[in-house]
Formats: structure tokens, C-alpha cells, sequence
């Protein structure tokens, strides 16, 4: 009698995809050549590859159930002959995290960056620098100040509104055209965007600009700081959104007419000064905003109506008290005075209320044994305080030092600066609950800030997969159907990840045999990329 013949599938999906890319890039052989060779059967590249598998897998798998990840993926498929799950062990992913520590983790990146961005035909004018916070698991050296060239894992100020958690600070620049991520480095948990911007923008932007050729550099208002706007560098003009704490900026907004500002579109309008900041020679681009303004009016008067409701409950907490004398109710009432915002008080008066030896109406002559004092008034809404307001809502300011309008037009430094939503687009990746960064947990911080690198490097596969899909769908005049089954050319990588659900590997005895669940949909993504070995 013959042996039955055993079939089983393997869990292919959007992960040939994946692969695909981190082939494209050539970035296992860019990890190779910047870490030492290792003696084991898996190298430091393939290591990398399978963390960033797992990382855009979705299915939020820590690093030390990477093998448990593989168990039902087609290994060998995906990263090469003769690799197994069993190899892709924590051993493995430990020891390459500790060799990218060793290279320094910066500068390894920026090498596969380097590599990525010239392959893909990438030259942005702009870049964007943010930076966001990842909360850990774990004490690490969060009680003592670490050793030179490591991180300091402690409480800071939280994005993640988890302040009673350790954690780190992640920095990126982000290039404009396809959002990928060109520099990142780590930082204490407790500093400051200021301070760190400053550094980074000392130690790395010049180098940064000779690879990639950017001209300007874009941030928020950290960015705006004396010290860092005097930071020379020639090739590179910033444009930041200047604070609204500076006087400068509550001046220049409390002058500006809007009905006689430059017209954009119907969204946005503009006025453009020049002026000098921290010894620099600036333009001012002041910029009106419809959208912004129906917000910033929505949220005016929940402020108006929460703080008046405190304001007017204050109030009458305060008419309350006695006092001794006028001169003392006076005094408590010019305290109180500078505290209101959005009430004023009217018909104040201070009324005297007298206490006899008994109860009831007092005799004729009767002198009272003591007088106390009490404020009374009318509360009202400060109207004028409120039209104040409203002629800042929707507006901001916008500073370059680029003087030439020429080369970078008023509507540009505001494309520009709308540009940083590269950047928080990819921390929003990055901070999805499916995605690696919601484990981030290892022994030592060290590998933290491995971690970190390939958490960026999964962001750079992410963006360039979804750069080359809408590249390639509008250049051959193509669509996608998207979530609400309408046709579109710039359909999101993760949409194009959940399309490939379902797609499995059929195999006979442990050979593949065939491809499962592949549509004529899956066709199209698959031959615009050439990714057909992954799928035949």
C-alpha cells in the first residue's frame, strides 16, 4: 500500500512583497558589508531582513518569537535556500543587534539609506526633522546616568500620555517625495527637542546634505530657538512655524487684515515681512487658514465656557469670604482681578455686613460687636478679550531665512512646512499597535537602539513598497480598487498588504507545488513591481 501523500499550506501573503523590497534595496548585502562577518550560518543581513518580515507582518510578534513568527512562513522563499525558522532564533537576533550597536547604529543607517534613496531616483528639495517617544518595558539604567555612546532609559516628557513609563527618543529625517526615513538616531528619554535638534543639525546635516542634495530643512517650533538658528550652515535654509509665545510673532499677527492678504486657494491666504531674529535675516510668512480657523473658534469656545464656568464658580467662592476691612476685601479683590480671561466683573462693591450680641433685630443705639466686609458684583463674558482672540485664530507665522523669493516663494515655504507630515506619518506607522515598536522590551539598552534602527528600516521598506506601487500605477495609467471599491492610483501599502491576505503556499510532501488564492489583482501589484519569483 502506498504512503499517503501530506499536504500542507504556508502563510505567504503581502510578506513576498516585503522581500521582495529588502531584495530591491540590496539591503542585506549594505548590513553585510557595514557589520563584521559572523561565524554562524545566518548572517547579520539575512538577521536584519527576517526582524523587518516580522516587523511588517502585522501581527505584533516580539523579536524573541521571530522563529515562532517564521514557523508557518515559506523561510526559504522569503530569505534564501537552506534557512529555517529554528535559526531565526532570539540568539540570532541578539547577536545582530549587538553588532549594529558595535557599527553604531546612525551610521549604519545612513549608509542603507544612502543606498535605497539612490536606487529608488530619489532628490528631494526638503527634508523634515521630528521626533517622537517610544515607552519600554523594564528599570534598564533608568537609576543611574549611563556610559558614553548609550542611551538613557528614563522618564521624560511622554507622546504616548504614559509619563509613569520609562523611555527613549527617536529622531528622524524624513525626505519629502516618498517618505523615507534619511537619518535617525536615539536620544535620552528626557531630553528636549530644542537641545536635540541643535545637536543634530551640528553633527549630521552637512554630511546628510552632500549625499542627498536637499536645500532646505523643515521643522516645528522646537526648531526655533536663538542657539540653533545660529548654527551656521550654508547649503541648507530651515524653515520653521515661529512660537506664539515670541512677542514678534503675537505682534505681527494682532496687525494682520486678512481681507488684505494674498490668496492662495480657498483654504489658504498669506502676508510675507521680512525682519531679523537671534542676528539672522529672516521672511516672515504669515498664513491664514480657513480649516484652522473653524477649528481653533470650535476649540475657543470650549476654553471660553470651561474657564468661564471656573471663573464665575471662583467668583462667587470669593463673595463668600469676609473680610475685615474694605482695604482688605479691595486688596483680595485686586488679586483675584488679574486671574479672569474670559469674565469680567461689573458693579463691583464691597457691602458691610454687621454681627450684634443677639439674634434678631438690634435695639436702638445698639452698636454691632463686629463688622465684616463682603464683595458683591454682576459676572459677565469679557467680550473684548474674546475678539482679541479671534484675530489670531487660523493664523500662524512661518520663518526662513532664505531671502530670495525667487528661489523659494511664500506659498513654497508653506508646501514646505505642510511637508512634515512625511515625518508624523511615519511615527504613526510606527506606533501602531500591530507593529514591533508596541514590544519594546530587550536585556539591555543597547539593543534598544539597534531596536530603533530596524524599526526605521521597516518604515523605509513601508514607504518605498508604497512609493514604487503608485509610481508604478500612474505611470502605466492604472488603478486599485480601494476600501470603498473606487478606483485610485495612490492606494496605501498597508491597503495593498491587506488585499494579499489569504495568499498561501500549497506543498506536497514538503515541496511547494503550487500558489494559492493569487487573483488577477494580485497579478497587476506583483508585475508592476517584478516581484514574480516570490509568487510563481
Amino acid at each position: 500500500m502506498e504512503p499517503s501523500t501530506l499536504y500542507t499550506t504556508q502563510d505567504l501573503g503581502h510578506l513576498g512583497l516585503v522581500a521582495g523590497m529588502c531584495q530591491e534595496l540590496k539591503l542585506a548585502e549594505t548590513i553585510d558589508q557595514q557589520l563584521p562577518p559572523t561565524e554562524k550560518h545566518i548572517g547579520h543581513g539575512t538577521a536584519v531582513c527576517a526582524m523587518i518580515l516580522n516587523g511588517l507582518g502585522f501581527v505584533n510578534q516580539r523579536l524573541y518569537l521571530v522563529s515562532d513568527f517564521f514557523r508557518n512562513k515559506p523561510v526559504e522563499r522569503l530569505l534564501g535556500a537552506g534557512i529555517t525558522a529554528e535559526q531565526l532564533n532570539d540568539d540570532t537576533s541578539g547577536r545582530t543587534l549587538d553588532a549594529i550597536y558595535t557599527a553604531n547604529p546612525t551610521e549604519v543607517y545612513a549608509a542603507i539609506a544612502a543606498n535605497s534613496c539612490q536606487h529608488l531616483g530619489l532628490k528631494s528639495r526638503a527634508v523634515h526633522l521630528d521626533s517622537t517617544s517610544f515607552h519600554v518595558d523594564g528599570q534598564y539604567n533608568s537609576k543611574q546616568p549611563p556610559d558614553e555612546g548609550v542611551i538613557w532609559i528614563t522618564k521624560g516628557y511622554s507622546r504616548d500620555h504614559r509619563p509613569e513609563l520609562n523611555q527613549c527618543i527617536l529622531n528622524l529625517i524624513v525626505e519629502s517625495q516618498a517618505s523615507i526615513p534619511i537619518h535617525m538616531s536615539a536620544a535620552n528619554g528626557d531630553s528636549e527637542d530644542k537641545t536635540g535638534f541643535r545637536t543634530l543639525i551640528q553633527t549630521h546635516i552637512d554630511s546628510l546634505q552632500n549625499v542627498h542634495g536637499f536645500t532646505s530643512l523643515a521643522a516645528d517650533s522646537a526648531l526655533y530657538v536663538k542657539e540653533t538658528l545660529q548654527v551656521p550652515a550654508d547649503r541648507v535654509t530651515f524653515i520653521s512655524r515661529m512660537p506664539e509665545t515670541l512677542s514678534i510673532a503675537k505682534e505681527r499677527l494682532t496687525k494682520v487684515d486678512v481681507s488684505l492678504m494674498h490668496v492662495i486657494d480657498e483654504t489658504y491666504r498669506y502676508q510675507e515681512v521680512c525682519g531679523v531674529y537671534a542676528g539672522v535675516k529672516q521672511r516672515w510668512v504669515i498664513v491664514y487658514s480657513q480649516q484652522a480657523y473653524d477649528r481653533d473658534i470650535q476649540s475657543l469656545n470650549r476654553r471660553m465656557s470651561t474657564q468661564g464656568k471656573r471663573e464665575r464658580k471662583a467668583f462667587a467662592t470669593l463673595c463668600r469670604r469676609p473680610f475685615a476691612c474694605r482695604k482688605d476685601a479691595q486688596r483680595a479683590w485686586e488679586q483675584f482681578e488679574k486671574t479672569l480671561t474670559w469674565q469680567s466683573v461689573v458693579d463691583l462693591q464691597i457691602r458691610e455686613q454687621p454681627h450684634y450680641a443677639r439674634r434678631g433685630k438690634p435695639k436702638n443705639g445698639e452698636r454691632p460687636i463686629r463688622v465684616e466686609h463682603f464683595l458683591t458684583g454682576a459676572v459677565a463674558s469679557c467680550l473684548q478679550a474674546r475678539r482679541a482672540r479671534m484675530r489670531r485664530q487660523g493664523m500662524f507665522v512661518l520663518a526662513t531665512d532664505e531671502l530670495d523669493a525667487e528661489r523659494l516663494s511664500a506659498p513654497d515655504v508653506l508646501t514646505e512646512y505642510k511637508g512634515r507630515s512625511h515625518a508624523e506619518g511615519g511615527f504613526r506607522f510606527l506606533k501602531h499597535p500591530e507593529f514591533l515598536a508596541s514590544a519594546l522590551f530587550l536585556q539591555k539598552p543597547e539593543r534598544i537602539m539597534a531596536l530603533l534602527m530596524i524599526m526605521t528600516m521597516c518604515l523605509m521598506v513601508y514607504a518605498a513598497l508604497e512609493y514604487r506601487i503608485r509610481q508604478g500605477l500612474q505611470q502605466h495609467g492604472q488603478t486599485v480598487l480601494n476600501q470603498v471599491n473606487k478606483p485610485t492610483d495612490r492606494p496605501t501599502a498597508r491597503w495593498i498588504f491587506h488585499c494579499f491576505a489569504g495568499v498561501h503556499v500549497l506543498c506536497q510532501d514538503g515541496q511547494c507545488v503550487g500558489i494559492l488564492n493569487l487573483e488577477e489583482r494580485h497579478w497587476n501589484i506583483i508585475n508592476l513591481l517584478g516581484y514574480q519569483a516570490y509568487y510563481t
